[in-house]
């Protein structure tokens, strides 16, 4: 049978009747693997046999165990059907096992101290099934004002503060989100309260909850009582927490309800948490530029290239912006050393761009890019510099190059899709060699007027010079003219916004749909940065798809019940719809 039906809280009236009613004889766990026929792969099974007899006071029945534990190397059918003969058989009581939480069927012996749950609650998160809608990372927004709020997911178990890198448009529950039958809202009462939340698949890993809106990949444990806060960290984040969880339940995604079903020793937590945490739990921090958290310093942070061009380009950070301005009701929670490296690294603020793009050549009588960073760079880390530090810096950042123009051409924009999850904030246009033009701009200006000055400010002084050098005879020029004459070309197109040049979104009717380059951020970079790649004038490529995504559009959809982000529209039927709307 089914691995789950000996745990699953959805089988605990059935198990109870079998356990009051049958005799069992044994009970084998066989976990996944446990068929030689490979389409099997992937189911959990277990094998168990009983007596139609009801079951003496005092009935015993055998546990065998041929599964193995996540993580560890896999164990096939041949050898399960030797380990099921040879294993330690374990001797049960199978009345004790009804007394088990949910009556699960275990093998290892539970504990009698009380359970989690008599000390705090667990919540599910929202199912948001349009995440491409409705979900962005925080880095594809200027600013997380207006209606969008910030928004948690899985933690890592890596650090205390993880999975803090989107944000959702809720629109203080007045928006489509809100109002869309395929959302569904939970954990209301979760939110606004300190807690843990859990990834609930796997090695179930635990992070710091602060109270913001969470989605159904992980579930959040909120204390009953703020005392409870410390010590209840202190178990779900140590090893005890998981073992305690796959003791009654081996499913790979476990029940929100389940994570409270562990015992708990709340004086012995209480204890280790005095210990480690004689002031408390550390206020929130981190030095990761994907978390909202992150305080924007390219000092602290094992990205601080990728930072410092951000800041160069004029990007800040979430953690960064006051209340106000950020369209928050309160200041985010942080600790004193993220509020002392925000003030610090504000005095460099004046250095920063005012249009979003930098150069790698020197183009409009402006610093070649490498120079500029080197500057900034050499005024940030101030009595820290030294003639190593460009050499440090780029080894953090796992640079083949040895100096910065190179890594500026060859290899930041690669590594910035790796940063920050094929979502980049920083494009990088060229026009195909190294030795041409080369810009890097910040998305969230790039707005028609910036990509008009791309084009005729940046770009054309640098065919200016080109001109000139084929007017010289230099070798090469007429090549670099050339390249440069052909990216013009591509940027007036993409500018324009003819098919296939043009930005689609799947959920705006055709009379919402942007005329030539007249990007909404609120739709991401996914659908805004297309045109980009359609024209190749993006430095590399990078890993993202315009297709059907999963689940379907609700009833009434304009487009159909199909998530198809793959279409073209002609600059015609855009106005022509938009005319109709206006009459």
């Amino acid at each position: 049978m089914p691995n789950n039906w000996l745990f699953l809280t959805s089988y605990k009236k059935y198990r109870e009747n079998l356990l009051k009613t049958k005799s069992f004889a044994f009970v084998a766990r066989l976990g996944e693997h446990a068929f030689e026929n490979t389409e099997a792969a992937g189911a959990f099974a277990c094998m168990f046999s009983l007596n139609n007899i009801t079951p003496e006071l005092e009935h015993k029945f055998f546990g065998v165990n041929a599964s193995n534990s996540r993580g560890e190397k896999p164990i096939y059918a041949a050898e399960k059907a030797i380990l099921i003969k040879t294993n330690e058989l374990i001797l049960l009581n199978q009345k004790k096992q009804i007394a088990n939480p949910d009556s699960s069927i275990v093998f290892e012996s539970i504990s009698k101290i009380p359970l989690l749950e008599e000390y705090a609650d667990s919540y599910q998160g929202s199912g948001l099934a349009d995440i491409t809608q409705f979900r962005l990372l925080y880095w594809e927004l200027p600013f997380i004002q207006n209606e969008w709020v910030l928004h948690v997911s899985s933690p890592n178990g890596f650090s205390d503060f993880s999975g803090m890198h989107f944000t959702i448009r809720w629109a203080n529950g007045k928006g489509a989100m809100a109002n869309s039958p395929l959302v569904t809202l939970r954990g209301r009462k979760a939110w606004g309260n300190m807690g843990v939340i859990v990834a609930w698949l796997g090695r179930i890993p635990a992070g710091r909850f602060l109270g913001n809106f969470f989605d159904n990949s992980g579930a959040v444990i909120i204390p009953k009582k703020k005392d409870y806060l410390t010590a209840i960290w202190c178990y779900c984040s140590s090893k005890y927490f998981p073992i305690e969880i796959r003791k009654i339940n081996q499913k790979n995604q476990v029940a929100n309800a389940t994570l409270v079903k562990v015992p708990f020793d709340l004086e012995h937590w209480q204890k280790v948490a005095a210990e480690k945490y004689p002031n408390g739990l550390p206020k929130p921090y981190s030095d990761d530029p994907t978390q909202w958290l992150f305080h924007g310093h390219p000092i602290k942070t094992e990205n601080p290239l990728q930072v410092a061009l951000a800041r160069v380009l004029g990007y800040r950070w979430p953690a960064e912006s006051p209340a106000q301005e950020s369209g928050r009701d309160t200041e985010m929670e942080l600790a004193d050393e993220a509020r002392e490296l925000i003030e610090a690294v504000k005095a460099f603020d004046h250095l920063s761009d005012e249009d979003g793009i930098f150069c790698i050549p020197s183009v409009n009588a402006e610093q070649a890019g490498a120079e500029r960073l080197r500057d900034y760079l050499q005024l940030v880390f101030a009595g820290e510099w030294n003639n190593q530090t460009i050499t440090q810096l780029l080894q953090k950042e796992g640079a083949k190059s040895t100096n910065l123009e190179a890594w500026l051409r060859d290899e930041f924009f690669v590594q910035h899709c790796k940063v920050f999850q094929n979502r980049p904030f920083i494009w990088h246009i060229w026009d195909g060699r190294k030795d041409g033009f080369s810009a890097l701009v910040n998305y969230h200006k790039l707005d028609k007027d910036n990509l008009s000055k791309l084009i005729y400010t940046y770009l054309n002084d640098w065919i200016r010079v080109c001109v000139a050098k084929k007017n010289a005879g230099e070798s090469g020029a007429e090549g670099l003219l050339s390249a440069a004459q052909k990216l013009k070309e591509n940027l007036e197109a993409i500018l324009h916004g003819e098919a296939p040049y043009d930005i689609f979104v799947r959920w705006k009717p055709l009379d919402q749909q942007p005329i030539g380059w007249e990007p909404d951020l609120n739709d991401g970079v996914r659908l805004n940065i297309r045109t980009f790649v359609e024209a190749g004038v993006l430095r590399s490529k990078f890993n993202v798809k315009w297709g059907v995504d999963r689940g379907k559009n609700p009833p009434g959809s304009y487009w159909g019940e199909v998530r198809d982000n793959d279409k073209h529209l002609s600059l015609e039927e855009k106005r022509v719809a938009r005319e109709k709307t206006k009459k």
